[in-house]
């Protein structure tokens, strides 16, 4: 009986230490996530699963969309330019990726192509702000094929930089989040999906998107 005692004293006494050092390591950084925009766990939550179930980051950082059915890369380039143009979007051109590295291998590679567009006084605002956010500068909308021959057409996900540390300023978290909205809503477009609704707001290439 002594020695159950005891061993129950040594696992309480061991529970106590670990306790302890969680909260010698994790206090610090407790304190400074109070500090983070109040949209910031759930993000994070939402980053978090789009990992487990997809077992890509990726997958986290994209909005994208497959082109409906009918639906050429021609009509994918025509819609993204009207869209900037209507919405107000500076377009600085496209590099067509496939074009280049078909240039440097006799090997096929399928469609691959980066739009630029760029809202001149919300980027110098943004970087002003933070100078780290340069790398998501200038917008980028990219359409792709899979293997399986299907379009793709996604943007960047900028929900971390939007809400995933402290809080912006007010003014500038509303215009950087009408910008998010208008990519995807040129996403939407190009893809022929816009009015579809639903949850389904990051569809699921195959995998091996860019085999040949």
């Amino acid at each position: 009986m002594r020695l159950v005692r005891n061993l129950l004293a040594l696992i309480g006494l061991l529970a106590l230490v670990a306790i302890g050092a969680a909260i010698l390591t994790f206090e610090p950084y407790v304190n400074k996530a109070r500090g983070l925009d109040g949209s910031a766990l759930g993000v994070y939550a939402e980053v978090a699963k789009t990992v487990l179930r997809t077992g890509d980051a990726m997958e986290a950082l994209v909005y994208q969309r497959q082109v409906a059915p009918g639906r050429d890369a021609a009509d994918v380039e025509r819609s993204l330019e009207a869209g900037a143009a209507e919405l107000g979007l500076d377009s600085l051109g496209v590099l067509a990726v496939q074009q280049e590295v078909r240039s440097r291998s006799t090997d096929e590679f399928p469609l691959l192509q980066v739009y630029l567009f760029c809202d001149p006084d919300l980027a110098v605002d943004l970087m002003r702000h933070n100078p780290a956010t340069a790398a998501y500068l200038p917008c980028r909308v990219t359409l792709y094929q899979d293997s399986g021959g299907d379009l793709w057409v996604m943007a960047p996900n900028l929900d971390l930089m939007l809400h995933g540390s402290r809080p912006l300023p007010l003014s500038l978290q509303e215009r950087a989040a009408g910008l998010q909205a208008l990519l995807r809503e040129m996403v939407d477009r190009a893809a022929g999906t816009q009015g579809a609704g639903g949850a389904e707001t990051h569809n699921e290439p195959t995998s091996d998107e860019f085999s040949t």
